[in-house]
């Protein structure tokens, strides 16, 4: 009953009504900063533990990779400014503020056998360093008291993951430091001898004050907290973090999502650790060794386990788009943490990992209440609350430009009236109460006489279960409502990388799939009927595969019935037959199995990128085409609609000059993209028009592979 309950809660949450069935007030993001933008001439640079000056105004962040700290200036949160950059030698992994000083945690490691690191204070005004202390081993989380007397920093000497299996011991132990602000001075706290497990070789991971100065210690790898005394450094309490068996799980990497798994018994293994109240802590399981328990647990200081998430946070990840399938031992992988208080509300944020969601929760005193899911750049690591000011920012890790992506971020929330504006895109149970998984949706075509009825696919990111979504795109957000798996021989269909869906006139599909030599998919469309059953598959033809390239349908609409059927078909980039700057619009007919094409003009790339087409839908006179760069974030210029008048397709043969259609811009999508207060992403992947007009817009998450996982849901209104 209890579990049911909370499903229901979960799922009043995530599905809004049009009138707004959420809270009077929500989170949502807006602003976000490029990192780089302090750092210009580093190769890497990082976002990973923020905190924030005392007045709001500034953030600051550990740049591990990049060597320093950065500073952001929040004065207008809705834009934050470069505020400088400290070069620190090491790798900084925490910082703490204290008045007008920064107390920044060090690695200076030789090697994991022979760690060391520094403390070092920095002048926020004149961003320069004005002292540092040895700690006598490799920091990781730094925290301060409220008073502002004491830091505590958690000295991990981590293991090597690539030695003995990565396993314990591995000496040197690590152990807790605790400095005194006004003296100066450091206190070194063993705590070896307490955990059940390898008690030998503690691996502190980190740290958290409550309002009496009692320090609150996660031993991440032992599965082990410890209290100590902040003043004394005396270890007052310490206990197991326990065992945890979550149900209805997807633990396979298979390319699906099946949430039909279990994990039984597993250590929670915490990383981040924060007091809700001065009995109360709440942890992330990380479960970064032996763990998976995949959520987050509310405990008391004594180590009674009065909350645990199961399996929640993976569902809501799940029914948003933004689960892991591609590395799902640890789920979601919730990491980083922040609990503080708005106004009478007391909130629980978990930054999740893998799915670059953050979870939010209303502590109740009980059991908390989930509330919304905010989305935050590729891999949140830190998170910092400000609610003096109703802020909330985010530190983002990854850096992915030297692949073409894009780099860490940090984000802004503002808790305001109104509804959330984030997910755009939910999907709902099946019926045994689990979620619909989707990902990567990649082309949708709207049903010919439901208005606001939209049906999707999902490309090979999911291959081993290729689908059809259903969409009601009249719910806020936008909800689907069915999947339909694509099946041959009764089993789901392989080698298939569906780009584009349109209907076939008789209660089924037609299926694009865009084809890769080098992975034996092939370059093919497919009708299905209405249960998903591949009933036909018509290969490209010779004459088209001579010049073959990887690049290939985006996209599938159709027109005419009968002799006069023909399925047009959008090919993302030119083949070695095309002239530079122009890509075919195939065109098929089933009755006759005859192909032919017309030449579409693409727009210009910038240097370094490439330019080409993602979608096609026909609709009255003309056809509706979406064509964009490869590019993201600042470096994106096109993600446009344009349209084509259907008295200019009039395909040619194969094989000899094709005619050149014109174009006319109907949209430019950068502007919608970057009204998400996000950055650009690169992916508009589907375009649809239903039965009153009303055009439709989805991206393409690439499954949170290299990708913050956001799906962005949009209608343009009518056409």
């Amino acid at each position: 009953m209890i579990a049911s309950k909370r499903l229901a809660a979960l799922s009043a949450a995530l599905l809004l009504s049009t009138a707004g069935a959420f809270a009077a007030e929500s989170f949502n993001r807006i602003a976000s900063f490029p990192v780089a933008l302090n750092a210009l001439d580093a190769e890497a640079s990082s976002s990973e533990i923020i905190t924030a000056s005392e007045d709001g105004m500034t953030l600051i962040y550990s740049d591990s990779p990049g060597g320093g700290i950065g500073f952001v200036d929040i004065t207008d949160p809705k834009a934050p400014k470069a505020a400088g950059y400290l070069a620190i030698e090491g790798e900084p992994t925490s910082v703490a503020i204290i008045g007008d000083k920064a107390y920044v945690g060090v690695n200076t490691s030789e090697s994991y056998t022979d760690p060391s690191g520094k403390l070092v204070v920095v002048d926020i005004a004149s961003r320069t360093a004005e002292a540092e202390y040895d700690l006598g081993g490799q920091p990781d989380s730094v925290a301060r008291n409220k008073a502002g007397t004491l830091i505590a920093v958690a000295i991990e000497n981590e293991r090597d993951e690539d030695a003995g299996d990565g396993g314990l011991p591995q000496m040197p132990a690590g152990f807790l430091v605790i400095f005194d602000v006004a003296a100066q001075s450091l206190k070194t706290v063993d705590v070896t001898g307490l955990a059940d497990v390898f008690g030998e070789d503690p691996e502190p991971e980190f740290v958290d004050f409550n309002d009496n100065d009692e320090i609150a210690l996660t031993l991440q790898e032992n599965n082990y907290i410890v209290i100590i005394d902040g003043k004394s450094g005396t270890v007052t309490g310490h206990f197991s973090a326990g065992l945890a068996s979550v149900s209805d799980v997807d633990t396979k990497k298979d390319g699906a999502l099946r949430f039909t798994g279990s994990q039984s018994d597993v250590p929670r293994e915490p990383d981040s650790v924060k007091w809700l109240d001065n009995d109360r802590l709440v942890i992330a399981n990380e479960g970064d060794w032996n763990g998976g328990s995949r959520g987050f647990s509310i405990l008391s200081k004594s180590g009674e386990v009065l909350f645990d998430s199961g399996n929640e946070l993976d569902h809501v990840a799940a029914r948003l788009g933004h689960y892991p399938d591609h590395r799902n031992k640890k789920g979601v992988e919730p990491e980083g943490l922040e609990v503080a208080t708005f106004g009478e509300e007391r909130y629980i944020f978990v930054a999740e990992e893998r799915s670059s969601l953050i979870a939010v929760y209303r502590d109740t005193g009980a059991e908390p209440e989930f509330v919304q899911a905010l989305p935050s750049g590729i891999s949140p690591e830190g998170l910092v609350a400000i609610p003096a000011r109703n802020l909330l920012a985010t530190a983002n890790e990854v850096d992915l430009r030297a692949d073409g992506g894009v780099g860490s971020h940090v984000m802004v929330y503002e808790l305001a009236e109104g509804e959330p504006n984030y997910p755009q895109l939910v999907s709902d149970l099946d019926a045994d109460g689990r979620p619909l998984g989707w990902a990567a949706i990649s082309g949708a075509v709207a049903d010919a006489e439901q208005p606001g009825l939209l049906y999707a696919v999902s490309d090979s990111v999911l291959s081993a279960e290729p689908a059809i979504y259903t969409i009601d795109a009249t719910a806020k957000p936008a909800r689907i409502i069915a999947k339909t798996i694509v099946t041959r021989g009764g089993d789901a269909a392989q080698k298939l990388d569906l780009e584009g869906i349109t209907l076939d006139g008789a209660g089924g599909f037609w299926l694009a799939s865009e084809g890769d030599s080098a992975k034996l998919t092939p370059h093919a469309l497919y009708r299905v009927d209405a249960d998903g059953k591949i009933l036909a598959e018509v290969p490209f033809p010779a004459a088209l595969l001579a010049d073959e390239k990887r690049f290939g349908a985006e996209g599938i609409a159709r027109t005419g019935e009968g002799e006069d059927e023909t399925l047009w078909i959008a090919m993302q980039r030119e083949w070695g037959d095309d002239p530079a700057g122009q890509v075919k619009l195939l065109a098929y007919k089933p009755a006759s199995k005859t192909w032919g094409a017309v030449a579409y003009p693409l727009e210009t790339p910038a240097e370094g990128a490439w330019v080409g087409l993602s979608e096609i839908t026909i609709h009255g006179d003309y056809a509706y085409i979406v064509e964009r760069d490869n590019q993201i974030g600042d470096k994106a210029q096109l993600k446009a609609l344009y349209r084509v008048p259907l008295a200019e397709l009039v395909p040619a043969e194969l094989g000899g000059e094709l005619p050149l259609v014109s174009k006319e811009l109907v949209r430019d999508f950068i502007p919608d993209l970057a009204a998400n207060n996000g950055y650009v992403l690169d992916k508009v992947e589907s375009f649809a028009i239903d039965a009153d007009g009303v055009g439709y817009v989805i991206t393409d998450n690439d499954g949170v592979d290299d990708s913050s996982g956001e799906t962005f849901f949009w209608s343009i209104g009518s056409l």
